[in-house]
């Protein structure tokens, strides 16, 4: 009897010690995808996808490369290689350019998403415009990322192209440019009054 309970207290000691390790492992892989890029060694997962109805939708911090994945790509090429610029406006937009940030919320679900992201893409490359200073999030069908990117951020409705410079909100497009995403960007960029689709 004393063997046996020997032996029972050795297994459960070794399996609440292998929990303790587990809970450990677990607690920082939470830290790390909470924290994201904000310490330093922690990476942050990128084009990250979850099954949706009888495909799948990217969800998260997300990049271009993402949309070359086989359920993305075909809407990604074709808007992209179809889509012609307004090269007058362009040239307009492309000194204040310089000086802004982009951050894009998105949903690869939406068909406003996947209209107007390939084109907006487009146009950030005629603009020859440092995508290291954009930031693409890819939500669910309720506007939401696992990780909160979205809060605070008042993401209504898919696409929301937000541009800043130094830090500050100048403007946003919602779902659809108002008369066209390269004039949408030009009021916006240039300090105009200009309302997106849902403003009030």
């Amino acid at each position: 009897m004393k063997k046996l309970f020997i032996i029972l207290s050795a297994t459960f000691l070794v399996a609440c010690n292998s929990s303790k390790e587990k809970n450990k492992v677990d607690e920082n892989t939470s830290k790390e995808m909470i924290s994201g890029s904000r310490s330093l060694g922690t990476k942050e997962k990128i084009n990250d996808t979850v099954p949706y109805e009888d495909t799948v939708m990217l969800l998260g911090k997300a990049n271009r490369k993402g949309f070359q994945m086989d359920a993305f790509k075909s809407w990604f090429n074709t808007g992209y290689e179809n889509y012609k610029v307004d090269s007058e406006t362009l040239e307009k937009l492309k000194p204040l350019l310089k000086d802004a940030t982009i951050t894009v919320f998105m949903g690869t679900w939406c068909e406003d998403s996947q209209r107007e992201t390939p084109h907006f893409y487009k146009i950030l490359d005629e603009a020859n415009f440092d995508e290291s200073k954009l930031t693409l999030i890819t939500v669910s069908d309720e506007k939401t990322t696992p990780q909160g990117f979205e809060d605070g951020k008042n993401i209504t409705n898919v696409p929301t192209l937000i541009f800043y410079k130094n830090g500050k909100e100048l403007g946003r497009i919602v779902e659809y440019p108002i008369e066209s995403l390269e004039k949408d960007m030009l009021a916006i960029l240039s300090g105009k009054e200009y309302k997106h689709a849902y403003a009030e």
